[in-house]
């Protein structure tokens, strides 16, 4: 695991060549001292140490236009051999990658025995190396299994180009932005600082919420690689991004009749698969685990194939693996901890626990702001920031966490209406498919109840909007204001930038970032609930959840988090199976036992009627307890009720002041401070907390990345970008290239 830095500059005598030291390899020497291009790229690396704080390198082409950096976290061959760049036998391959590649034992073994590749070393990431010089690009993407984003540079007579390359759900960071005539490449932003990048906002991408959404970030002229693609330089200066992946759904045209002890196995096999994939290292490995059913699933499965198989958890071979939890102590609701420490005890494994306070949240709300890069409109990135010290503290650098199941096995209560809005042709007996009349009456019920749960939340629950042209089918509408429910009122904004954006519906920038082949399978092809999980999918999930929730905060510790449920060949199979395989019609509800949590409500009668994730439950039923079984969902949420003169006021009291608020150039400081006012105890409004959230996250940026004040002209911005960084599909000329990944 490490970062990476690509740079293309001119004017520089040369420092660097292929020299051999009689090791396996070929070592890249590079001359740093008194070389302005290796001191940038080493600077650039210190920025973001934390990413890989056990190693770094830094390699510069013969021409001085391409540079690569990497600092490393070690995880599989701790030993020189895994220092990278790495480079092929002949010195003309080059590559620097962030992640893990999985299936190695078995794409080591072909490459060899088939394809005659020599190794160098251990390293899984050698294996982005190895399949580019055996199947070449685009070619080698279908054999990469994991999460990662590396560059490669090839200079090869006749083949020279650059790849940028991020995994397919855009579970590790990639972006990149122009200075001057080059490009540079990284995996946070805050690395360009060192190169001499200027940060300003971008302050459409914030008011239309297109950070989210399609490949902006709040960064003017920062762009994000998209997942499932990658960037390519060609040798005559052009730079295009390509996508090589994307996820494909049932075709509800033509259903594939399948019997339920067929999928139920097909999940559980595959997801087993995956788990066992992601044991592979030689440090150990630990299990982030709350109280809901996708992470106990993950402890039971690697606990029973320690048992029954004697799998190597990691560099270990033990019965058991340490698990890492939060807790939010005496508030209702809001802590699974008893639970997960129940399941814990079920299991037979350890647990240690951060107990997260007001306090804890307050101390890291800065710094989790600074790794994440992006504002959120709730306090759990901060827990989950502060989880992520303890695997560092013992010593543990890899965990496994529950990512994508929800995602994959409609866990979310937005994705309720959709499924109820057609019937499942796939399952002609299904409760639903049989009842039309009572299918129509629970999807009124269930948009009514999901309205009254993002109020309750603070969030935007929209009413009597005018329509939007319906270009991607049933529904895609309806679920991109769920989408916008956490996007910031337009009163937050300054008088201008709501002028600017007059009548715009962010519902428009949701909609156009779907291909119109995409949008076309949604009209015609897809179910609505398939089609309202591929939209969070391609927003939420790769832009938000992944990032704050994931990457930026677990990396923030040197810590490397693995999702068994984004394994692609896992999610291909689950995409293909029928809505009502993931959705099951039930007469119990969490309400009948009480347990309502944070989210629920009494009357919300008819999304408890619907049993979310169920061909999951029943994939993972024998590794999981029975009371995790039976339970609902309850979302990893930070409470929003907190008291006057707390360590939160106070902490967002002294970020928000008139002088800061207005020195961002595009927030309304009348809108602060009267949400100030009303966001505190008993009887406080949550939509009001959120707003100082969103504002005390940009506050902190402009004030660590010394962000420039925003002005009218940055809101032109957009359309002047589309002529050289391009989304995908299109194409620019470039003079020079840098880049730098982590």
């Amino acid at each position: 695991m490490a970062k990476p830095v690509v740079t293309r500059l001119n004017g520089y005598a040369k420092h660097a060549g292929v020299t051999s030291n009689g090791e396996s390899r070929p070592r890249i020497t590079t001359n740093r001292e008194g070389h302005p291009l290796a001191t940038q790229l080493q600077a650039s690396l210190d920025v973001i140490a934390h990413r890989g704080p056990d190693d770094s390198g830094v390699w510069i082409n013969e021409t001085e236009k391409v540079g690569l950096g990497h600092c490393r976290l070690s995880i599989n061959d701790l030993s020189s051999a895994g220092r990278q760049p790495l480079h092929s036998s002949d010195g003309h391959v080059h590559v620097v990658v962030n992640g893990e590649i999985y299936d190695y034992d078995r794409l080591r073994y072909e490459c060899e025995t088939i394809h005659h590749y020599a190794f160098q070393g251990d390293s899984d990431s050698e294996l982005v190396l190895a399949l580019y010089q055996v199947f070449g690009a685009p070619g080698f993407f279908a054999h990469l299994r994991g999460e990662f984003a590396f560059v490669l540079y090839d200079d090869r007579p006749g083949s020279r180009r650059l790849i940028a390359a991020r995994d397919r759900y855009g579970i590790k960071p990639l972006v990149y932005t122009r200075l001057g005539s080059s490009l540079l490449i990284a995996s946070e932003a805050k690395a360009f600082l060192p190169f001499g990048w200027s940060p300003r906002w971008d302050v459409c991408a914030i008011a239309d919420a297109g950070w989210m959404f399609d490949d902006r970030t709040l960064f003017r002229g920062v762009r994000k690689v998209l997942p499932g693609h990658y960037l390519e330089t060609t040798e005559d200066g052009g730079v295009r991004q390509v996508q090589y992946w994307d996820a494909e759904y049932e075709d509800k045209t033509k259903p594939e009749i399948r019997t339920m002890d067929e999928m139920v196995a097909g999940v559980r096999e595959r997801l087993v698969d995956s788990v066992r994939l992601r044991l592979r290292a030689d440090v150990p490995v630990g299990i982030y685990l709350s109280g809901g059913i996708d992470s106990s699933a993950i402890a039971g499965i690697v606990t029973d194939l320690a048992r029954k198989e004697h799998a190597k958890i990691g560099s270990e071979h033990t019965t058991g693996v340490t698990c890492f939890s939060v807790a939010f102590p005496e508030i209702s609701g809001y802590d699974e901890s008893q639970i997960a420490e129940r399941t814990a005890e079920w299991l037979g494994v350890k647990t240690i626990k951060r107990t997260i306070t007001e306090e804890t949240l307050a101390e890291n709300f800065e710094d989790a702001v600074f790794h994440c890069e992006h504002h959120h409109f709730d306090l759990n990135f901060v827990a989950k920031f502060a989880l992520s010290t303890l695997p560092q503290e013992h010593g543990v650098k890899v965990v496994l966490t529950g990512e994508g199941a929800d995602e994959h096995f409609a866990g979310y209560p937005y994705f309720f209406s959709e499924f109820l809005r057609e019937a499942d042709e796939a399952l002609p007996d299904s409760h639903f498919s049989q009842n039309s009349s009572l299918r129509s009456q629970m999807f009124e019920s269930a948009q009514r109840e999901m309205k009254g749960i993002w109020q309750k939340g603070g969030a935007t629950a929209y009413k009597n909007r005018p329509a939007v042209p319906s270009i991607a089918g049933p529904g895609a509408a309806d679920m991109s204001d769920n989408l916008l429910a956490w996007h910031p009122s337009a009163s937050l904004f300054a008088p201008w930038i709501q002028a600017r954006q007059g009548s715009d519906d962010c519902r428009r920038t949701i909609l156009n970032s779907y291909p119109k082949t995409v949008q076309a399978k949604m009209r015609t092809r897809w179910h609505p609930l398939h089609t309202s999980m591929y939209m969070w999918n391609k927003n939420s999930l790769a832009n938000v959840l992944l990032s704050c929730l994931g990457d930026r905060t677990e990396m923030a510790h040197s810590v490397e988090a693995r999702t068994p449920f984004l394994d692609h060949h896992l999610t291909e199979y689950v995409n293909r199976l029928p809505p009502s395989a993931k959705l099951r019609y039930t007469a119990e509800t969490a309400s009948d036992s009480g347990e309502v949590g944070p989210i629920w409500t009494k009357s919300s009668v008819a999304l408890q009627s619907l049993n979310e994730k169920w061909i999951l439950r029943e994939a993972v039923h024998p590794y999981i307890t029975d009371e995790l079984y039976r339970r609902k969902k309850h979302p990893f949420l930070a409470p929003t009720r907190w008291g006057k003169d707390g360590p939160l006021y106070r902490k967002l009291k002294a970020l928000l002041t008139r002088d800061a608020v207005e020195g961002l150039g595009f927030v309304s400081w009348t809108t602060i401070q009267d949400a100030m006012g009303i966001a505190w105890g008993e009887a406080a409004d949550p939509k009001a907390f959120r707003l100082l959230l969103y504002c005390g996250a940009w506050v902190t940026l402009s004030q660590r990345m010394g962000v420039a004040r925003a002005d009218e002209a940055d809101w032109e911005l957009p359309a002047l970008l589309a002529a050289f960084l391009p989304f995908a599909g299109g194409e620019c000329r470039m003079n020079y290239v840098f880049a730098h990944t982590l």
